[in-house]
């Protein structure tokens, strides 16, 4: 019985060890590929800043050149004002753009040729404006019409346009080495959950194996001392009620472990304070064990070891969720933009009406002052945006004031669009209207469920369509996201493609 109890607890020993190691290396793995995603993530953030400051440099040119065109042919001055907007913005973004590219040799090492080129450009804008202005028209056209012009720009947008489709060349490399990533980090999971099971599974059997033994040896005892018959049955049933904690132990750790997280460390050490409780109530052996050690025991068995592993599987669902996400994201950045004439007023409707039934139970409203007819975009990620955007409205909405939902679409310039989402809602304090747009990230009170990825997929949603998104708000007052589209993807799609 004893050299039993010995095997026994070597065993269970061993195979609590070999677990203890199998949560380490899956852990370190864990930590490995949460490393790995965060540097991919980092980079992508750079390349995509590489890539609005090109196409916002590239946007002030155009326009610049756009309102040099209006006046020229006009001799409207109502007609610079993207010509003053330009020559506003420019500086700014040029010194936006040059500082981002520092840390990129190949990207910088042009930026000489950008620099002479949007010189000459601008001088030769500026000249044929203050020509004109001047009344020497002819002038001025004369010289629009020796193509210097023409060369400088095309020279311009021949390195932006460059810069671009090289940013978007290394997005697509990035973000196919972010998924396996994160495709590997699901593989070490799931093998590490059967790993665990395996061993858990091989615990229960060496368990099941001693209290058959343990049944042997109580018909043994019976038959030589009757005594003994109640002292074997109170161990036995101890030690059934012990191997049934282990297996609804087994059965959380096959069924609920997805994820391993880096918290999990934290807990072991209540695992093995836990354990000599429940290790000096088995190697009692024959005696019977003291109040205390089965005192100790039963906290053990009914409070530590339930209360850790309730904190390990919280952590686990969100870790899962928090992979899902960046899985979300990153095969949204895969997806094939797929342009098509979009209806946006009837789009619109739809998306009001997905939570009519939430904003008519706080007696609220949703208006509409739609002036674009339509554009071209892809209709999935536009439906997801307002999908997105009217469900924050609702949730985030301040209690004991009605809804209201207020949309605006406009022109925005030549070739672009503005589309307003204003609600009265709770509002974003001032430092968190960047931080709404972050991966994991949240803002104000924490009353609402989610894992802070909703405002962070509209931004990478909309910003692969060409756009951008920013925030107006008050806290108690509401807030106002503006949407800046192309109106039509395909010029965007094909100028990425060349």
């Amino acid at each position: 019985m004893s050299s039993s109890n010995a095997v026994f607890v070597r065993s269970t020993l061993f195979m609590l060890g070999l677990g203890v190691l199998l949560l380490a290396g899956i852990v370190g793995t864990s930590l490995w590929l949460t490393s790995a995603n965060r540097i991919y993530s980092d980079t992508v953030a750079e390349m995509r800043r590489i890539r609005t400051g090109s196409v916002d440099l590239l946007t002030a040119l155009q326009d610049a050149e756009t309102g040099q065109r209006g006046f020229l042919l006009t001799n409207d001055e109502s007609y610079l004002a993207p010509y003053f907007q330009a020559v506003k913005n420019l500086p700014e973004r040029r010194k936006r753009l040059a500082d981002v590219l520092q840390n990129y040799p190949d990207y910088a090492e042009r930026l000489p040729v950008l620099d002479q080129a949007v010189d000459g450009k601008m001088a030769e804008i500026d000249n044929t404006v203050a020509l004109a202005k001047a009344g020497r028209m002819q002038e001025a056209l004369a010289i629009v019409r020796n193509d210097s012009g023409k060369a400088l720009m095309d020279d311009a947008r021949g390195v932006l346009v460059g810069f671009i489709s090289q940013t978007d060349d290394r997005l697509r490399v990035i973000v196919g080495e972010q998924l396996k990533a994160a495709s590997n980090l699901q593989w070490v999971t799931i093998g590490g959950a059967l790993a665990i099971a395996i061993v858990v599974g091989g615990a229960i059997l060496i368990i099941v194996q001693h209290v058959r033994d343990l049944s042997r040896a109580r018909e043994e005892l019976q038959s030589l001392n009757f005594g003994l018959e109640e002292r074997v049955n109170e161990r036995t049933e101890d030690l059934m009620q012990a191997n049934q904690e282990i297996q609804r132990f087994a059965y959380i750790v096959t069924h609920d472990l997805r994820a391993p997280l880096v918290n999990i460390m934290g807990f072991l050490s209540e695992l093995e304070a836990s354990l000599t409780a429940v290790t000096a109530y088995v190697m009692a052996d024959e005696k019977k064990p003291s109040e205390d050690e089965i005192k100790e025991a039963r906290l053990a068995v009914e409070e530590d070891l339930p209360e850790a592993m309730g904190f390990i599987r919280s952590s686990t669902r969100k870790m899962d969720s928090l992979i899902n996400a960046i899985l979300k994201i990153s095969r949204d950045g895969r997806r094939k933009l797929v342009p098509e004439r979009i209806d946006l007023k009837a789009m619109l409707e739809t998306a009001a009406a997905n939570v009519h039934h939430q904003v008519a139970e706080a007696d609220g409203e949703v208006e509409m002052d739609i002036r674009v007819p339509g554009l071209i975009t892809d209709r999935f990620s536009l439906d997801q945006i307002f999908g997105n955007l009217f469900d924050n409205a609702v949730k985030y909405r301040y209690l004991g004031r009605p809804v209201r939902i207020a949309v605006r679409a406009m022109p925005a310039g030549k070739g672009r669009i503005r589309i307003d989402v204003e609600d009265n809602g709770r509002g974003i304090a001032v430092a968190d209207r960047e931080r709404v747009f972050e991966l994991f990230r949240r803002a104000g009170e924490q009353d609402q469920p989610g894992e802070g990825i909703g405002l962070a997929y509209v931004r990478s949603l909309i910003r692969n369509l060409g756009g951008d998104i920013t925030v107006a708000s008050t806290e108690g007052t509401g807030s106002t996201f503006t949407l800046l589209l192309p109106s039509d993807l395909t010029t965007i799609v094909k100028g990425t493609e060349s």
